[in-house]
């Protein structure tokens, strides 16, 4: 599909001098001062006729980020490899139309609640609530038409050393079963630094329960498997869960376990011991935390290109997911056919099944109250 620019917004002044030494790896080469830059171009239409529009932010290194107004969904990242080489490391589809075919939630900003909920019922203030089951026998990441089924109005943000896009939406009262007006607000900035933030604020004018998080599905190779990527989690504990994904309320610890990935392994070494079906992992970690801040969440370094991902999060948890629902049925970007584990998710967040879960940290937000994380994702080489 081409996309013809609609406007763009220049957020950066160029950096001093006409040559840099390359700071996203440690190959020593020099590269031209860029820009950062914010592009908006046309993406399609919904069938009733809704506009969706791309937004590409660039930083002045050479870091580019697309994020589409449908389901406020990151289409595209590229990060460069320890040799300086550009690759895009999200799953995703070349047009709005393969999205809109359906697909496994790549990208996209999930709510009202991220993850699963028991039979799809929760109590809130002596009220009990009814939502779609949509992952039988539960309800899964804000049920039918969740936000990342919806348009969201958007708007570039001038921010310093950086370029950043506010992503906005309104889900009205009992939208797929869930109390109260709620008004939500997703901003990505991309800094120079080469960091990926993601700041989430909403307000209720009813109680209601919230848990927010993106769903992107990362490959620091760029394609294959991602067995092989080196993962460290910060999380001495998990939730272990039933045979439908629930988690059992158990707070268990990691150590001698497979979940242990308190010391980086690849991700394939210890998948053979897991008993679910398809094999993988899809579970919640107990972040270890020392305050209501960022902390650390996980470091990923993938052996071929060199790249890396560190991600700091707000959030008390990070749902870890290998990819074991892609069978090879969706082709991807550049005719690439997504197979079993070709995509890795860290889905910071709160625990699963909360709002029925008493000794899980609480998900509910009143009107007197504002919602409100972050989540870092940091890119880097060596």
């Amino acid at each position: 599909m081409k996309r013809n620019l609609l406007t763009l917004v220049t957020l950066a002044a160029l950096v001093a001098g006409t040559l840099t030494g390359c700071s996203t790896c440690r190959c020593g080469k020099s590269q031209p001062s860029m820009q950062a830059t914010l592009e908006k171009t046309p993406f399609g239409a919904l069938p009733d006729g809704t506009a969706v529009d791309l937004y590409t932010l660039k930083n002045a290194r050479g870091i580019t980020l697309k994020v589409m107004t449908y389901g406020a969904l990151i289409t595209d990242l590229y990060t460069p490899d320890r040799q300086g080489q550009f690759g895009d490391i999200v799953l995703g589809f070349d047009n709005l139309e393969s999205y809109l075919k359906g697909h496994p939630y790549f990208g996209a900003v999930i709510g009202r609640y991220a993850n699963r909920i028991a039979k799809g019922k929760f109590t809130l203030e002596g009220q009990t609530y009814t939502l779609a089951i949509n992952n039988d026998p539960n309800a899964l990441h804000g049920g039918l038409k969740g936000f990342d089924k919806v348009v969201w109005a958007a708007e570039p943000v001038p921010v310093k050393n950086g370029v950043a896009v506010r992503f906005s939406y309104t889900s009205p009262d009992g939208e797929e079963g869930y109390p109260g007006n709620l008004a939500v607000r997703v901003t990505y900035t991309l800094t120079d630094a080469n960091e990926l933030i993601m700041d989430y604020e909403a307000k209720t004018d009813h109680t209601t329960i919230l848990n927010l998080t993106n769903h992107s599905y990362f490959n620091l190779a760029g394609e294959g498997d991602i067995l092989g990527h080196e993962l460290m989690l910060n999380a001495a504990h998990y939730t272990p869960v039933d045979d439908t994904l629930i988690p059992t309320g158990e707070i268990a610890p990691v150590k001698a376990t497979p979940m242990d990935f308190t010391t980086p392994k690849p991700i394939g070494r210890d998948l053979g011991q897991l008993t679910n079906v398809p094999q993988g992992y899809d579970h919640n970690f107990v972040l270890n935390r020392a305050g209501k801040g960022l902390a650390l969440c996980a470091r990923v370094y993938e052996p071929k290109t060199g790249r890396t991902l560190e991600i700091l999060t707000t959030q008390p948890g990070v749902q870890f997911y290998s990819g074991n629902f892609l069978d090879g049925t969706l082709t991807g970007k550049g005719g690439i056919v997504y197979q079993l584990h070709h995509g890795f998710c860290l889905e910071t967040q709160h625990y699963p099944d909360s709002p029925n879960q008493p000794r899980f940290p609480s998900v509910v937000l009143r009107p007197n109250q504002t919602y409100q994380h972050s989540t870092v994702h940091k890119f880097g080489a060596r």
